[in-house]
């Protein structure tokens, strides 16, 4: 069984982005059918930035770069050669303006909004303003129900449904890869949409360990403290939700955790969904061309449809064509 522990991935329109430790690509499936490639090297990051926690922020931070590099080329191949050739590719502006509404939208529903609304339930149970424990119980309880409204409703959307199938894609592919099995579509379709290291999962742990830390503010702090407080606590709740997450991942066979992680596996139901042949097959190419960065090829035989462009970085050879 291999250890893919380095190799990570993420879904983007009509297609999978994959990373790993020296570098990351994305395959985009557009309207004809053709498979299209981007890849670039990383470079190695610098030590005092593996430090515990510590990575966990920088691993953030460079998910959210990568994803938005990867949603920018996906944006631009996913409906190349549609009807009319009237599709546009989204702009970098186009990009940089939605990902900042994307960000607000994020701190008012997932932060402002069960904030207030805990601090209004207060109003009427003075026990919840009262004891700072139970205040951020029901202020965490809160953030959790909103989430998972959020995911229930963006996942009635055909488009996004379509991106929560290249989710499950994704991670069939990558325990494939775990468990050895060469990278073929048969091999893959019958494995599990879930997978314990799913940035799903970590949005969970993430509001569980908020919960935690958003208690040591103090009770007697005004609304905007408070709010504000939350806001610069995110990068250390985020660290430490990263090695939680690790741990649990190394641990997953032991019964224990296994129990522990349930939750996070069943959060994974509703942003994933059964992947089709065409679309594991994007997710195989997505993987064997991260794994050329490491050295090592994936095993032969993908039965990918034909590249329809690759775009390497400046200097880099075009392995995928």
């Amino acid at each position: 069984m291999r250890n893919a522990k380095n190799i990570g991935g993420q879904a983007v329109i009509e297609g999978v982005m994959m990373k790993s430790p020296k570098g990351w690509t994305v395959a985009v499936r557009d309207q004809k059918g053709e498979v299209h490639l981007k890849r670039e090297p990383l470079p190695e990051p610098h030590r005092a930035l593996m430090l515990p926690v510590l990575r966990g922020v920088v691993a953030l931070y460079h998910a959210l770069s990568l994803g938005i590099r990867a949603l920018e080329f996906s944006a631009g191949k996913a409906y190349e050669g549609s009807a009319g050739g009237e599709d546009k590719p989204m702009s970098r502006a186009a990009i940089a303006l939605t990902m900042a509404f994307a960000f607000v939208l994020g701190v008012g529903l997932f932060i402002l909004l069960p904030l207030y609304a805990t601090k209004l339930l207060g109003l009427v149970l003075h026990q919840v303003t009262e004891q700072a424990v139970i205040f951020n119980l029901v202020d965490g309880l809160a953030r959790v129900a909103v989430f998972l409204l959020y995911i229930r409703l963006i996942g009635l959307w055909a488009d996004v449904a379509r991106v929560f199938q290249y989710h499950g894609a994704e991670h069939k592919v990558i325990h494939a890869y775990e468990q050895g099995r060469e990278l073929v579509p048969d091999n893959v379709m019958d494995l599990s949409p879930l997978h314990p290291r799913c940035g799903t999962s970590f949005l969970l742990i993430v509001m569980l360990v908020s919960i935690a830390v958003f208690s040591f503010i103090p009770q007697s702090w005004p609304f905007l403290y408070k709010f504000l407080s939350r806001l610069v606590l995110m990068p250390l709740i985020a660290g430490l939700s990263y090695e939680l997450l690790k741990i649990s991942s190394a641990m997953k066979d032991n019964p224990l955790m296994r129990l522990l992680i349930l939750p996070g596996l069943t959060l994974q139901r509703l942003t994933t969904r059964e992947p089709d042949r065409s679309q594991i097959e994007v997710a195989i190419r997505a993987l064997e061309e991260v794994l050329s960065f490491e050295g090592g090829a994936a095993p032969a035989g993908s039965g990918t449809a034909p590249c329809g462009s690759c775009e390497p970085a400046p200097g880099q050879e075009n392995t995928g064509a």
